[in-house]
């Protein structure tokens, strides 16, 4: 059996739990560091434990799926924070080329984000200056990047003078300096990858937009990329959380030799164009990206297709895409007359019935799932016949996560050798997207949220009532069980408990009773 080590990102469920669940419908073995390794939110992890930690796993391992994020700032939320030195961070990174030649054989697939830009004032993930000048820092690199593409009017020329005017000249330098370096360990993976120590690199873009900094670091990245003929082996696309399962399933692919084809269907006919938000580039392509990150490609016809991937999309772009808490009638018009959930689902319905394998990612909305589209999907009951399922946060993060799935389930559905727990670990992973996505993003989190003032807390800070909040959640989520699921719940809504493990209200960790512990393969 292959040994797969891998280091997450962070400790959130996203990261290092997500994978090691979908490893855990194979027979692959994954080994994952203690949490106790892994740093809390902006506490980073350090460095001198996790390269122990490595170099004892990596050793006798077939692969490594390694986040550089962790590896040399900590995690993602230190990698906003830090203030080491380049010539540190690389010889962090380096730690690469030991595990590389202490074990030849051992083939290393990384990512390493490029640092995000949020477009708005919160200093809960980002540097305590970003409270007051993180929009502006945004829209600052917003406009330095938009006129490398064209000369900037009169009107943007004084927006930005304004802004340099506003933004501390010491805050600024500390921002540039830190993704100057950041950038600096990214085109360092590059090298690494041209000299054969990273076999397969993923470069995620953060919550990133048309113009920004991210755009103006990912084109000089894809300039270096292309100058080395790495395209087949450097990806940049957008996404973050969801890469350790993407990753997952391209080692899956490569150690069973397996190129799925998936068909795509979207439910509307603006879908494929338009540009989700937080993200540079259309829909479809973003598809692609992912299909072809987890070692799957884009087909034709369900006919020849190992799955259908449907993908319910938004039918207007960036800021007009609809958050998934807000009621239906809050909607950009376009969702009234350019998306047919209802054909959608009779599509659906249809593919599965002719044996087709389905796989649903439901982007048609941020932060959670569409809850009219979910509500239809039980009403037929439906639910059951999707093998995969994901609608959180991102358009990328949900992509990545339902290709991952859909990947595996795929290879096991046509193989005379699939596991005896493959089918259980299957269903419970797309039950556990099912209770988080829609029972939690889009409901539960909301409904909880309005009233934590009466509890002394808000949404993101939640620390000193943590207890009494998640409970709250657990019994929301029970309710949602009952009253949504029915039987595609099975007994889960017995067992299933809820935390919060960043102290705030944006990520849930659920606990499903039904099928005793994750298997992560130590």
């Amino acid at each position: 059996m292959s040994k797969i080590v891998y280091l997450p990102l962070d400790e959130r469920p996203c990261n290092a739990k997500y994978p090691k669940m979908i490893a855990a419908i194979t027979d692959l073995a994954l080994v994952a560091p203690p949490a106790a390794l892994l740093g809390a939110k902006k506490r980073p992890a350090a460095f001198e434990g996790l390269a122990r930690w490595l170099s004892a796993e990596a050793e006798r391992a077939d692969y490594l799926i390694v986040s550089a994020d962790m590896l040399v700032y900590g995690g993602i939320v230190p990698s906003r924070l830090h203030q080491l030195p380049y010539a540190e961070c690389a010889a962090r990174l380096s730690v690469l080329k030991e595990l590389k030649r202490r074990n030849p054989a051992l083939r290393i697939y990384a990512f390493s984000l490029i640092m995000r830009a949020p477009a708005y004032d919160s200093s809960d993930e980002e540097p305590d200056y970003y409270e007051h000048y993180g929009q502006a820092i945004c829209r600052y690199g917003w406009l330095e990047d938009k006129q490398a593409a064209a000369p900037p009017g009169e009107e943007e020329r004084l927006e930005r003078e304004r802004l340099l005017a506003r933004i501390p000249q010491e805050v600024l330098g500390d921002f540039l300096r830190r993704r100057a370096t950041n950038a600096r360990i990214n085109e360092l993976a590059i090298e690494f990858v041209k000299e054969g120590v990273i076999d397969q690199l993923i470069i995620p873009l953060d919550d990133n937009a048309e113009y920004g900094f991210s755009p103006m670091e990912q084109r000089n990245l894809l300039f270096a990329v292309e100058r080395g003929n790495l395209m087949d082996r450097v990806l940049i696309h957008p996404g973050a959380d969801e890469v350790g399962c993407i990753l997952f399933a391209k080692v899956f692919c490569e150690v069973k030799q397996y190129q799925p084809e998936a068909c795509v269907r979207y439910s509307s006919t603006r879908g494929p164009a338009i540009i989700p938000k937080y993200e540079d580039r259309s829909l479809n392509e973003s598809v692609k990206s992912h299909l072809n990150a987890g070692g799957a490609f884009m087909g034709d016809s369900a006919h020849t297709a190992d799955f259908v991937l449907m993908v319910h999309s938004p039918p207007v772009s960036q800021q007009d895409v609809a958050e998934s808490p807000n009621p239906f009638a809050r909607r950009h018009r376009a969702y009234y007359s350019e998306v047919h959930t209802a054909e959608f689902v009779t599509a659906l319905d249809a593919l599965s019935r002719r044996g087709h394998l389905v796989a649903l990612a439901d982007v048609a909305s941020c932060n959670g799932a569409d809850h009219a589209l979910m509500q239809l999907l039980a009403k037929k009951n439906l639910l059951r016949r999707l093998t995969a399922y994901a609608g959180w946060n991102t358009s990328g993060n949900t992509l990545g996560t339902v290709v991952s799935h859909a990947i595996v389930a795929s290879y096991y559905r046509r193989s005379p050798s699939r596991p005896a727990h493959s089918d259980a670990m299957s269903d419970r992973f797309r039950l556990y997207r099912f209770i988080e996505d829609w029972g939690y993003q889009t409901l539960a989190r909301q409904q909880i949220a309005a009233h934590l003032p009466e509890l002394g807390g808000n949404y993101f800070q939640i620390g000193h009532i943590r207890e009494r909040v998640s409970q709250l959640v657990t019994d929301k989520l029970r309710r949602f069980c009952t009253d949504f699921l029915g039987e595609a719940a099975g007994g889960a809504a017995d067992g299933l408990s809820a935390d919060l493990p960043w102290n705030r209200m944006f990520e849930v960790d659920l606990t499903l009773g039904q099928d005793g512990p994750v298997r992560d393969g130590r």
